[in-house]
């Protein structure tokens, strides 16, 4: 019989009780490196003074962004009438009675487009242009496939009509004009500076801290100033890749960054193939007749109608397995191809294009959206996100809960300031700015990589350049009058050293 001999040690002698453990050491903080020591000072300095100073200009970016969510929802309300059929029919009338249809109801301008829905309850848009209209504007008159009946007309900017557009404009530049667009870009030029380094420290907290928890996890079991920091920085972290991309598919199109950066595209990416639509000799844009119509004004109804006219553009497209939506543009003058465009917003949004021969019918040229380089590709992907058209309902609400994020971060970002105050201050002034120093206070290969970052951004960024520098200089105004006030106290500690403070 084999016996088993405990191994836990005999209690000592005395009273009987347990020996006490020894009391747990804390883990040790992980060391923070060199770099990132040097680098936190700057970042804390620069996030803290583009979060107080451009926060304005994002709380209005998202708030306005915030009500552009809504203009779908609010445009199909207000003019289902004229967007949706009463009757979804089994076949279409010819697209040339459609036009000849909203042709009869409003004879005035010239036929710029024709829109062909590809939902099946949606109208067939006949787009007219007319002088006196407002910029970018045209009267849209809208038909029911089915039957050829006009359903009513509106002003439409686009494919918007006015309640999206006034939204939209609102958004993008608070209908102040050209100035106006200002505001936008610069919120854009500094979101994805301010959310990229907000990440990056609380990422280096959480790994400093070695709680994982805490990135995506906030503290309420904490109060104040560590609460606030950590909804601050959980929601900041949520949101940050929908934050960044906002950021980037807004300068793409903005009014000064839009240009440097379109040129960038072109440095580094093959140029987009371009739809060719110029006839050959002989050959008529609208058909036979011989007249000048120049661009400005299109070609009459009667040379729209001749050759293969509206119907030819719809075999054409057909033919060449295009899907609506699509657009049917006639040329702007004789010797000009007619073009047929997919429209479609939606992922994938792959649009091809031909270029039709307005007397035969023939096309002439095609582009395919496979053939475009793939940045052209993902800068229409990204505007279309942008404006939540790519994903339906799902790509608004996505842009609703990022902009509701960024108005909760700037509204934590404030409240975090007025937490810094001094204990038992009772100041209504906020907290005080980070400590100063932390640019002279760094290696001087990383001031020069910091230096030559913010001048290649600024190149293409112009806005980030401008306030960046507007930044530096409030910075070294505030340190020098905070250093006259050190000196003129040090003054009054001399001549009487019995005051103090």
């Amino acid at each position: 019989m084999t016996t088993t001999t405990s191994t836990t040690p005999a209690a000592p002698p005395g009273d009987g009780t347990a020996p006490t453990p020894p009391p747990s050491t804390p883990r040790p903080r992980r060391p923070r490196s060199a770099i990132w020591a040097a680098l936190r000072p700057i970042l804390v300095r620069l996030h803290f003074y583009a979060g107080i100073l451009v926060g304005p200009f994002l709380v209005v970016a998202a708030t306005t962004g915030l009500l552009y969510t809504l203009a779908p929802a609010i445009e199909q309300v207000q003019h289902r009438d004229l967007l949706v059929v009463d009757e979804v029919g089994t076949t279409t009338v010819p697209l040339s009675e459609q036009v000849a249809s909203a042709r009869s109801t409003d004879p005035d301008g010239t036929v710029s487009t024709v829109q062909v829905s590809g939902d099946p309850d949606g109208t067939t848009r006949v787009v007219l242009a007319q002088e006196g209209l407002p910029e970018g504007a045209a009267t849209t008159v809208f038909v029911d496939p089915y039957t050829g009946e006009v359903l009513g007309e509106s002003l439409t900017y686009g494919l918007w009509l006015p309640e999206r557009e006034w939204i939209e404009t609102l958004h993008s530049s608070l209908h102040l004009g050209t100035v106006g667009l200002y505001y936008s870009e610069l919120a854009a030029s500094w979101l994805g500076i301010v959310v990229l380094g907000g990440v990056a420290m609380w990422i280096a907290k959480a790994v400093r801290a070695r709680k994982a928890r805490r990135l995506i996890v906030p503290e309420t079991s904490k109060k104040g100033l560590r609460r606030t920091l950590s909804w601050h920085g959980v929601v900041g972290l949520v949101a940050a890749a929908g934050l960044i991309v906002l950021s980037i598919t807004g300068l793409t199109w903005s009014e000064s960054s839009g240009a440097q950066i379109g040129d960038l595209r072109a440095a580094v990416s093959p140029v987009a193939p371009e739809l060719d639509t110029t006839l050959g000799e002989g050959s008529a844009g609208g058909g036979e007749h011989d007249h000048d119509a120049g661009p400005a004004t299109g070609l009459t109804d009667a040379d729209l109608a001749h050759g293969a006219s509206w119907d030819g553009m719809t075999a054409a497209a057909t033919a060449e397995g295009l899907d609506a939506p699509y657009k049917v543009s006639p040329p702007p003058a004789d010797g000009q191809a007619w073009t047929v465009a997919e429209a479609s917003t939606r992922w994938p949004a792959a649009n091809d294009s031909i270029a039709v021969d307005g007397h035969s019918g023939a096309v002439v040229d095609r582009v395919d959206f496979s053939e475009k380089p793939f940045l052209t590709k993902l800068t229409g992907w990204g505007v279309h996100f942008h404006l939540g058209n790519l994903f339906g309902v799902a790509n608004l609400v996505f842009l609703a809960l990022t902009a509701t994020a960024l108005l909760s971060l700037i509204v934590l970002g404030y409240v975090m300031w007025w937490q810094r105050r001094p204990r038992r201050s009772t100041s209504a002034r906020p907290g005080p700015a980070p400590s100063r120093g932390g640019l002279r206070a760094a290696p001087l290969w990383i001031t020069g990589l910091l230096f030559a970052g913010a001048v290649v951004s600024a190149w293409y960024v112009p806005l980030f350049g401008i306030t960046l520098a507007a930044f530096l200089v409030i910075d070294v105004l505030l340190g020098l009058l905070e250093r006259r006030r050190h000196r003129a106290a040090d003054r009054a500690r001399a001549e009487d050293p019995e005051t103090v403070g």
